[in-house]
């Protein structure tokens, strides 16, 4: 395969580095100090056609591919991974399911609001008591004359406190098993819709992130997404974008580790002279960059598949765990290049750090990347009994 970037790319991806740069750096730190979910900044993100990327420019978005998307996402992720979160909700999982599943008139109505930042968006897919195991959805739906009535509760919901729609998959004939589970789209702004926000975070202090209860919420029949019985469908279609960057955001993470790694070991000195000068260090650096180099290959395979409507499954799931424990490994060894120094959040690599850790759980933990990758190599499947 040929990874060689375009012209238009290139371009793309140093616009989106000059941006990070000058409007997300800065901010950074002090939106994580505060635990400040910055509106502002997402709607300078909605400015630059990056809520919107990969959706056609005929519904409000920027028409980009994958691959393109991934390497603004990477610069995003290397300036904080709170507003990654934005892009990777927005774009990746919300937008990518109303464009794939909906009807012409739901593409219509949503897709521009969520391109232009006019609506946040929310996918209510994991519970308190469901999470890997998504098809168990303990939410319920039941129909009514004038459409469907929605009772339950959502946890670890990305943007829930402030998403004007929420994708909320619920399960509407509990004998049918995943085959019952339908997706709604849901408009928030209603009675029985209560976001929680989630406080004690370990990291991502400037991401929205919420619990919500459902109290018998209403949806019209026309606010299915897809047909009842593909909820279960929808979701893995989404999170197969979502996995994808997440991955690329992880990208971004490694090359701050290593960005930041050099800078600081190249004016930091011990023993009279740069740390960067005593081989240890440079063998610490080196393997930061190595898994970066590794992490965004196996991103730009996975964003290359998918551009030409090839299956990608697996290797989305391998570039999302690679890219994601790597990152987990580079925040780590980042912090022990600072020493002390990077204890503190005076340097960016301590919020690496905390904000990475969770991208080894969220849309899909390690474990079930290695389930999908191990369900691919062998032909069986671990996760349903033999």
């Amino acid at each position: 395969m040929d990874f060689e970037l375009t012209d238009e790319q290139k371009l793309i991806r140093e616009t989106a580095r000059e941006f990070t740069n000058r409007e997300i750096v800065d901010r950074s730190r002090e939106n994580a100090r505060n635990h400040h979910f910055d509106l502002e900044l997402v709607a300078k993100l909605a400015e630059q056609g990056y809520l919107g990327a990969i959706v056609p420019r005929e519904y409000g978005g920027a028409g980009l591919d994958y691959v393109t998307y991934g390497l603004i996402v990477e610069e995003i992720g290397r300036g904080d991974s709170a507003m990654r979160t934005v892009v990777s909700v927005q774009t990746s999982l919300v937008c990518s399911a109303i464009l794939r599943w909906g009807t012409e008139e739901q593409k219509r109505h949503y897709l521009p609001k969520l391109c232009s930042g006019e609506w946040l968006g929310c996918f209510g897919l994991t519970e308190p008591d469901t999470g890997s195991d998504a098809a168990n959805q303990k939410t319920r739906a039941r129909r009514t004359d004038d459409g469907w009535v929605i009772h339950g509760s959502k946890m670890w919901i990305s943007m829930g406190d402030h998403a004007r729609v929420a994708l909320i998959f619920a399960q509407t004939d509990p004998e049918l098993a995943h085959r019952g589970v339908a997706c709604f789209l849901v408009d928030t702004d209603q009675p029985g819709f209560e976001p929680t926000e989630i406080h004690g975070k370990m990291g991502l202090h400037a991401s929205d992130t919420a619990a919500i209860t459902l109290d018998d919420v209403q949806v019209a029949e026309d606010g299915v997404l897809g047909e009842v019985g593909d909820g279960f469908k929808v979701a893995m279609s989404a999170l197969d974008s979502g996995r994808y960057s997440v991955a690329a955001g992880c990208v971004g993470i490694c090359q701050g580790c290593v960005d930041e790694s050099v800078r600081y070991s190249t004016e930091r000195e011990q023993f009279g002279r740069p740390i960067a000068s005593f081989q240890l260090v440079q063998a610490m650096i080196a393997d930061m960059v190595v898994k970066a180099d590794a992490a965004r290959m196996l991103v730009w395979r996975a964003g290359f598949l998918k551009d030409a409507g090839r299956p990608n499954t697996t290797e989305t799931s391998i570039a999302k765990l690679f890219a994601t424990e790597a990152a987990v490994e580079c925040a780590n060894t980042a912090i022990q290049v600072h020493g002390g120094a990077g204890y503190v959040d005076d340097h960016p690599v301590e919020r690496y750090f905390r904000d990475v850790r969770v991208t080894t759980l969220y849309e899909g933990t390690s474990q079930i990347q290695q389930l999908i990758i191990g369900r691919a190599a062998t032909g069986i499947n671990a996760l349903v009994p033999s």
